[in-house]
């Protein structure tokens, strides 16, 4: 039975079958619009550095023929077949698109899909329809791409440009244009079928299950783009290192901060100890006791003061942080001291949150892993979120692992380094990304909400939203700003936090997708817009993915 994928949906194909020669239709249509199917093998910078894997009408297959365009057949207006198992190192991602040949957009095509099929069953589908794009004349349909295995993405993301902007996007070239063989489509598919079956499960269209051509063993592309040219050192000059000069004392206005010589011809002050009979600048004008040890500290001509515990006449040289108290183990450890307000929720530090669970009553859900030290009585329990929620969870990409602290004692909370913002609910609500969700009071009411528009890249559309009375941890890269809601307030979907529940979010279509576009292009994702009375707010950190 085939799986119903949502937009943003992910899963590794070792999870959905166990071949790697995969069958995937695309299926979209529109009246009186024509359409161009396309893959892209993209490396690992999400960029085309090898023309030869653009699979499209005018070269329909890879050199080692590891993607093919097959055509339509089986109720599919295009279709390819893909040996996972015979794609270069270099091909780190496949990207399936389709763009408007001519005149129209996106928004007036009919029910579609794109699907995979393996050993001529079906076994995962994405469907769309027009009615998820406005006047964009692209769409990126799905993506297969290396995250240590094979996996395969549902995006359908639209795009405003045609073929040529998409190319330019994933940074190819567009060439002079030329007529195409008239029979090239249709006579990509010819592979024979195999004399035997094979296994695991051979290819297989719907209709019948061909079999791959013989082909050359897997290897490194034949001809891989070389590398950019290597940037010239920055070091290409030897460094000239010459001994500093002593520069030359200005006319002494006083002594020096640590006693040194005050006139540069002299040795060493002659006048020490001596008590002239009109005070001349050698002789410590500004009141120092004339028999004063070598090295005495400067008085406060400078606005220097003496360092901290340090009486005055004390030697240089004895570090300036030792406490009044003394030095120590324990005087060294007493800034990094627990810190007990009487509080639930206690920061230690930015990276570091107390819990203290003899307060409050109820106990708390954290993200699993996050504990790194408790003290007291407490107990660890798995949280499980039930069929619906970890169904709920999967589909949407706001499912939590988490676990329950209960019992009388403290509990310390982290997670790689991230700065924790304890934010207190009296009743209100908020919206968080689960991903930036470290822990909160079980109390609180939590639930999926869906973030109106036409998507997110990454399956960005969904968050979590919290509301009652308690406190929720959220972390963050970074310092984050607090910024009001504004009828004209933007934010980009990678650094937004969390926002005020009664804010009206919606997904601009007035950007790019990709940073490395093409010329001209300002290199930003696409943007969040929100809308709300006044009082509501947005969290935003200082971090892009």
């Amino acid at each position: 039975m085939a799986r119903e994928f949502q937009r943003g949906h992910k899963a590794k194909i070792s999870d959905l079958t166990p071949g790697t020669d995969l069958y995937v239709g695309v299926q979209i249509a529109a009246p009186g619009l024509t359409f161009d199917i396309s893959c892209f093998g993209l490396d690992a910078h999400e960029q085309l550095s090898d023309d030869r894997y653009f699979i499209f009408f005018n070269q329909p297959k890879s050199p080692e023929e590891s993607i093919q365009l097959l055509g339509a057949q089986s109720g599919d207006t295009e279709s390819f077949r893909v040996t996972l198992d015979r794609i270069p190192a270099a091909i780190q991602k496949l990207s399936f698109t389709a763009t408007l040949d001519g005149s129209g957009q996106m928004s007036q095509i009919g029910p579609g899909y794109i699907r995979i099929v393996a050993g001529g069953e079906e076994v995962v589908r994405y469907a769309f329809t027009g009615s998820e794009f406005t006047t964009e004349r692209a769409v990126m349909l799905g993506d297969f791409y290396l995250k240590d295995v094979w996996r395969f993405a549902a995006v359908g993301q639209g795009f405003d440009g045609g073929l040529d902007a998409l190319l330019k996007n994933f940074g190819g070239e567009v060439a002079e244009e030329e007529a195409p063989p008239a029979a090239a489509p249709a006579a990509a598919p010819g592979f024979a079928p195999p004399a035997q079956a094979a296994a695991p499960p051979a290819f297989g269209a719907p209709p019948a299950a061909p079999a791959p051509q013989p082909a050359p063993a897997f290897g490194a592309p034949s001809a891989p783009t070389p590398p950019p040219a290597p940037q010239q050192p920055m070091h290409a000059a030897p460094t000239i290192a010459a001994p500093l000069a002593p520069q030359t004392p200005q006319p002494p206005q006083g002594p020096s901060p640590y006693g040194q010589p005050q006139q540069p011809h002299q040795p060493q002050q002659p006048q020490f100890g001596q008590v002239p009979g009109q005070g001349a600048p050698p002789a410590a004008p500004f009141g120092q006791q004339a028999p004063a040890p070598y090295g005495q500290p400067a008085p406060a001509p400078y606005g220097q003061q003496p360092p901290v515990g340090m009486p005055p006449g004390a030697p240089q040289g004895v570090p300036q942080g030792v406490p009044a108290t003394g030095a120590g183990l324990q005087a060294a450890l007493q800034p990094y001291k627990e810190t007990a307000t009487g509080q639930r929720w206690t920061p230690q530090n930015q990276q570091l949150m107390r819990v203290d669970l003899t307060m409050g009553g109820a106990g708390v859900l954290a993200r699993q892993g996050s504990m790194v030290m408790y003290q007291g009585k407490v107990d660890f329990g798995y949280k499980s979120a039930g069929f619906v929620g970890r169904a709920v969870g999967n589909a949407t990409g706001q499912e939590m692992q988490l676990m329950r602290c209960t019992g009388r004692g403290q509990v310390f909370l982290a997670e790689e380094g991230s700065h924790l913002h304890p934010i207190e609910l009296q009743g209100d609500a908020i919206c968080v990304s689960a991903e930036s969700v470290l822990a909160f009071d079980e109390s609180l009411q939590y639930e999926v909400r869906r973030v109106e528009g036409h998507g997110i890249p990454g399956g960005a559309l969904f968050t979590m939203q919290f509301q009652g009375t308690g406190t929720v941890i959220v972390k963050t890269h970074g310092t984050p700003v607090v910024l009001p809601v504004t009828p004209t307030t933007f934010a980009d979907c990678n650094a937004v936090v969390a926002w005020s529940a009664a804010s009206q979010v919606i997904v601009s279509t007035q950007v790019r997708l990709r940073r490395n576009a093409y010329p001209g292009h300002s290199g930003e994702t696409v943007n969040l817009q929100f809308r709300g009375a006044p009082g509501n707010f947005i969290v935003v950190q200082p971090y892009e993915v």
